[in-house]
């Protein structure tokens, strides 16, 4: 059972509707189990795999997520591209609930995760100056603009431990260092495809403003949005998916290249 291209939904994308003869999968691994079983099948042609980052039932919270047995298994069966959802907040005001941002930096802020595969025998170190596959964005920026969406190409994204939001200082203090948007599980997903060489894209649905704005987050409101947004979001990957070229011409490819 191989699979081309993953989507690893996030909160609110659990429906696997658009995957026809799809099959589950349960993969051991040797970082333990997967957030759920890998949902197998073909949309337009190609082969694709569904992984709901915290559980079809949303069981796993963000600081639990056994990120390393999901990056394994989908580099086991073959995957090379990730598209991955995530709901996040806003730290800008022209970023809007509602919109859609395409992350090209991150801020890692998280404490106790294991964010690497080498960590015994083999050291290697990846570059992770431009930490998403730049034809994915391309991609997707252009998709979303064509299905006339609120597109930003740009955000720098900080990703914080949870499961807790942040205080209203730490809110601030992102926004000085420069920071766009934020949520709890992009790091160290992202990185660990790419140490697998996979190339990652994240779809952001902006569903509030963070603290900062003097409004305090409720999950009721980040629920809300969300589910206004996941049609968009939705509409984004099954239009990506036909435009993906077999052959990769991105530096992901080549990540461990003089890395160990």
């Amino acid at each position: 059972m191989k699979a081309e291209i993953a989507i690893i939904g996030g909160t609110g994308i659990y429906n696997t509707e658009i995957i026809s003869n799809s099959q589950k999968l349960d993969l051991e691994t040797p970082y333990g189990k997967t957030s759920d079983s890998l949902t197998i099948g073909e949309f337009n042609g190609k082969k694709i795999v569904f992984l709901p980052r915290h559980g079809k039932k949303h069981s796993v919270p963000p600081h639990k997520i056994n990120f390393r047995a999901n990056i394994w298994a989908l580099k086991e069966i073959g995957v090379k591209r990730i598209i991955a959802p995530c709901a996040v907040g806003s730290l800008r005001e022209n970023m809007e609930p509602g919109h859609i941002a395409i992350p090209d930096q991150f801020i890692d802020r998280t404490k106790d995760r294991d964010s690497t595969f080498y960590d015994q025998g083999t050291v290697a170190h990846i570059s992770t100056a431009d930490p998403f596959c730049p034809e994915l964005r391309d991609l997707t920026i252009s998709t979303g603009k064509k299905l006339n969406y609120d597109i930003h190409e740009k955000a720098t994204q900080v990703c914080i431990e949870g499961p807790r939001f942040s205080t209203r200082a730490e809110s601030n203090m992102f926004r000085n260092w420069g920071a766009d948007t934020i949520n709890m599980t992009l790091f160290p997903e992202c990185v660990l495809a790419r140490e697998s060489q996979i190339c990652y894209v994240a779809i952001a649905t902006i569903t509030d403003y963070d603290v900062w704005a003097e409004t305090a987050v409720s999950h009721h409101e980040v629920l809300k949005t969300l589910e206004e947004n996941v049609e968009k979001t939705t509409n984004i990957i099954q239009n990506i998916i036909p435009q993906i070229n077999n052959e990769r011409n991105c530096l992901c490819a080549n990540a461990l290249e003089g890395a160990i």
